[in-house]
């Protein structure tokens, strides 16, 4: 099935360890809040584009910037636009038709709304990603934990995760191949759930979908992929898998 594709291979993830990279992002994230937490003025009663405690909420109209916090969410009006958000504690919501340059958090959760644009990356450690319908993340998306579900969206530099199950429905488009990494030696006593990998009707995903570790893999008879490593795909018809 996979053969008869006929898909461009996945683009290369880059010659570094991808779990060295991840952890590199995350650091970097965090080490970024730390330094956000120096600057004079950057408390509750601070610019409000920067917190340490509180959420942040940013209208529709306001000029693009970043917008940081550490323990709070983000969240972005319908057809606002920010160049980054990224907060430790908390979630990021873009609204419908808003944008932004990168989306980063360490535990929350990151929501796409509806025709909601990422130029570049989106990531997270611990939570949910969801792209709702029209949604684009131009770069990579990627988390170690929690569920990641896309909704006749596009992600343009692949998928990657360590520990979360993924759904890819409606006239999804994954550029970029799907990573599902090897658990490092300090996740592995926590990792225990086999990821359920559902590529539904409609969808297509472009490149290889590359297992380094044991899941599930349901592909759809309607649905488009590249060539898989590490997983045999489970074929099925209809709109869901079966339990």
């Amino acid at each position: 099935m996979n053969e008869g594709m006929h898909m461009n291979r996945a683009r290369e993830f880059g010659s570094r360890d991808p779990r060295q990279a991840r952890w590199a992002g995350v650091c970097g994230c965090v080490a970024a809040i730390a330094m956000l937490a120096a600057l004079p003025g950057c408390s509750e009663s601070g610019d409000e584009s920067n917190k340490i405690n509180g959420s942040i909420h940013v209208p529709v109209g306001r000029q693009p910037g970043a917008v940081a916090t550490v323990n709070g969410s983000i969240h972005v009006d319908d057809s606002a636009s920010i160049t980054s958000a990224t907060t430790v504690n908390g979630s990021v919501h873009l609204g419908d038709h808003a944008s932004a340059t990168s989306l980063n958090s360490v535990n929350g959760s990151i929501v796409l709304g509806a025709g909601a644009r990422v130029s570049g990356g989106a990531s997270l450690v611990n939570g949910e990603i969801t792209l709702d319908d029209g949604a684009e993340v131009s770069g990579s998306l990627s988390n170690v934990n929690g569920k990641i579900t896309l909704k006749a969206a596009h992600v343009g530099g692949g998928i990657k995760t360590v520990n979360g199950s993924m759904s890819i429905t409606g006239a999804s488009h994954v550029e970029g191949g799907i990573l599902v990494e090897k658990p490092s030696s300090e996740l592995i006593q926590m990792v225990r759930d086999v990821p359920r990998i559902v590529i539904g009707p409609g969808a297509t995903v472009q490149g290889e979908l590359r297992f380094e570790r044991t899941v599930k893999l349901f592909v759809s008879d309607k649905a488009a992929i590249g060539t898989v490593t590490g997983a045999t795909p489970i074929p099925f018809t209809g709109e869901t898998p079966p339990n």
